[in-house]
């Protein structure tokens, strides 16, 4: 355990941070509960897992995707994305298909039950957030969301630093 600093000043910027830890573990924690995933993803055999769902969000915003292209946004290398999307396309969520402009590049889309998909998911995580944000005040909101980004923006920073090929 890190020992508490002696100077004040960092004395109150260690205790914000351990609370900020804290909370952040207690989130992911939170989020990963049987009962939430089944509530946002189902609870049978239609179910679909957490990752599909970050795959099936990127598939909905646009009419295809490269498989490079969706490996990027997901953050992950490219055969983890191809894993992703072969899980979609045996579900029935995905299809793939040989590039217009050049067949040897692989490109993806939602199909009309991943789209089914999406939205329903979609509207039980917009009942949640509605339910969570009704915690803050009208003003309070365009901060949280301000500081939620440069929260994200801060990790991503601190991995491309910390990244083992960095």
């Amino acid at each position: 355990m890190t020992p508490v600093p002696a100077n004040p000043k960092l004395r109150d910027s260690y205790e914000l941070a351990r609370r900020i830890g804290l909370a952040w573990r207690e989130i992911r924690r939170g989020a990963s509960t049987s009962d939430l995933r089944e509530f946002l993803y189902g609870g049978d055999e239609e179910s679909i897992e957490q990752g599909q769902m970050d795959t099936l969000d990127l598939l909905a915003l646009r009419p295809s995707w490269r498989m490079s292209e969706l490996a990027e946004a997901l953050r992950v290398e490219p055969s983890t994305a191809t894993r992703a999307v072969q899980r979609l396309v045996n579900a029935g969520l995905a299809t793939r298909s040989a590039c217009s402009d050049d067949g040897r590049v692989v490109q993806v889309e939602v199909s009309e039950a991943g789209r089914t998909a999406h939205d329903l998911v979609s509207a039980r995580r917009a009942e949640l957030m509605t339910h969570i944000l009704g915690a803050y005040s009208r003003a309070e909101l365009p901060v949280l969301a301000d500081m939620l980004e440069r929260f994200v923006a801060a990790v991503d920073d601190f991995m491309a630093v910390h990244r083992p090929d960095a």
